[in-house]
């Protein structure tokens, strides 16, 4: 029975760390962006904490191997997991002073250490309980690693395929500690010893509940916070304030639209409309990435027929349920945009790279295989119009996307909407075979002066007046086996979230 048991141990530690390090991503991800800063932070936390577990482990172990001892470690590991939803927004309020890099891996830290810490003591423990003599240690390490193994694969399938998108990230934690002080309690019972932390266990597990039950993320009207929800491809949440209704993709900034007209308050969706400014005549446009629907919208509107396509099922929920997208604003497709492309028989004048939002960039959209996919299917004198952020005017990843646009398209121009040119923000790309130039330019309206101010208007203008031929000397064309665009992202992503932090702090948004 107790050999039962050591293997049931092992397996269950195995899936809990692996579960662990997916939910610590979806529980920082959100403050920090899942880039390779968080990922390089979480990677190195998680092999520290079970080296040292690993040796501490080993070290008791010699001095005297019991059951019930290895199941303390789990207790307190559990009782650590559990309250991780409750000091989560405590520790990264504390650790926001230290900076983007600082903050993550501190964060990362005090969160997932010591519980990995503890977790990391059982496998010396278990083989020690388990091998009964020197010539059988080398097969009973096997087969317990072999276990855990095996536990942590079901684990990785199970977490970050069906469980998060089902049951959100603070339940799963919940869950995950839960079961661990269970496993423990039960081996105190079968061991009839140390009894005592098994009371300590079950109250903390009470306790933790309670606790947890008022820091789960969940809707709160009165606060603004109409949505949150956990997707197979990141956090989403919908939040009501006075500039209108934001759009947040795994903590940033996808969209905010003014919710009387549905219209978007984003500079570069306004800027995303000047591809109209080319044809007589509405045309047919696909927009890859929908986001809050509003550039379906903004066409559909004009007299376009509008077609898009998104990989995630919540996202197009959440634009119908609360920007407004109406069915017959176009036909939307959940699919992801390049299989989408490959597949389809119709043809565009306009096709618009959207797809871009929190802190990643889906790689297999940005490469020269991908544009000469999308280039076969406009129509003649059709635009591919991408949209962008970048550090300024001349950051390398306009140039790479740029070099890498120029291996299919003759013509290609930057629109970018801040200043100074050396400032963060987002910058749209055009692609063409034919020369761009329009039929006419978006023109400034000295009637509406006021309201031009800040509005789209306005920044078509201003992109249009300020376009140019992005500098490809140097630059490295992306290529579906030859596609470092992640490490151009890292400080992409640094910068916007220092903005967006700087941004909430200012607006007093708690997101």
């Amino acid at each position: 029975m107790k050999n039962v048991f050591v293997y049931a141990v092992v397996s269950v530690v195995g899936a809990a760390v692996l579960a662990m390090e997916i939910l610590a991503t979806r529980i920082l991800g959100p403050f920090y962006g899942v880039d390779l800063f968080l990922w390089s932070a979480l990677i190195t936390v998680t092999l520290a904490a079970l080296s040292l577990g690993y040796s501490l482990g080993g070290h008791w172990a010699d001095k005297g191997a019991t059951v019930a001892r290895m199941c303390m470690f789990i207790c307190f590991a559990g009782i650590w997991t559990i309250f991780i939803p409750v000091i989560m927004h405590p520790v990264l309020v504390l650790t926001h002073p230290l900076g983007l890099r600082g903050a993550v891996l501190l964060s990362a830290f005090v969160l997932f250490f010591p519980p990995l810490v503890l977790l990391g003591t059982v496998s010396p423990y278990a083989i020690k309980l388990r091998a009964t003599s020197l010539d059988d240690v080398g097969k009973t390490a096997g087969n317990l690693y072999a276990v855990s193994t095996i536990a942590s694969v079901f684990s990785a399938l199970l977490t970050g395929f069906i469980l998060i998108p089902n049951i959100g990230v603070s339940h799963l934690m919940l869950i995950i500690g839960s079961i661990l002080v269970v496993t423990a309690i039960a081996g105190s019972v079968l061991e009839k010893r140390n009894g005592w932390f098994s009371g300590l266990g079950a109250i903390m597990l009470v306790a933790g509940m309670l606790s947890w039950n008022g820091t789960a993320d969940k809707p709160d009207i009165q606060s603004g916070l109409l949505a949150v929800e956990q997707s197979t491809y990141g956090e989403l949440r919908v939040l009501d304030t006075q500039d209108g209704r934001y759009l947040f993709v795994d903590g940033a900034i996808h969209n905010l639209v003014d919710t009387s007209t549905w219209n978007s308050n984003l500079h570069c969706m306004a800027v995303l409309d000047v591809p109209k400014y080319f044809f007589e005549k509405p045309g047919t446009m696909l927009l890859i990435g929908l986001g809050a629907g509003s550039l379906v919208k903004q066409y559909s509107r004009d007299g376009w027929k509008v077609e898009a396509v998104e990989i995630d099922p919540e996202v197009i929920r959440l634009a119908h349920e609360y920007f407004g997208l109406q069915l017959s604003d176009g036909n939307v497709v959940e699919k992801d945009g390049r299989q989408f492309v490959a597949s389809t028989r119709n043809a565009y004048d306009v096709i618009v790279l959207d797809a871009f939002g929190g802190s990643s960039i889906p790689f297999h959209l940005l490469t020269r295989e991908a544009f000469g996919l999308i280039s076969s299917h406009l129509n003649q004198g059709g635009i591919l119009a991408l949209n962008l952020q970048a550090v300024g005017w001349n950051d390398p990843i306009i140039k790479t996307v740029a070099v890498t646009l120029k291996q299919v398209f003759n013509d290609v121009l930057a629109l970018p909407m801040e200043e100074p040119p050396n400032r963060f923000g987002n910058i749209v790309l055009l692609a063409s075979n034919k020369k761009l130039e329009p039929l006419r330019e978006p023109e400034y309206n000295a009637a509406l002066a006021a309201e031009w101010r800040y509005g789209p208007g306005y920044q078509k203008v201003h992109a249009w007046d300020n376009r140019f031929m992005p500098d490809i000397s140097g630059a490295r064309v992306l290529t579906d086996d030859l596609n470092p665009i992640d490490v151009q992202l890292k400080e992409i992503n640094l910068a916007a979230r220092r903005e967006l932090h700087k941004y909430f702090d200012q607006s007093g948004i708690s997101w």
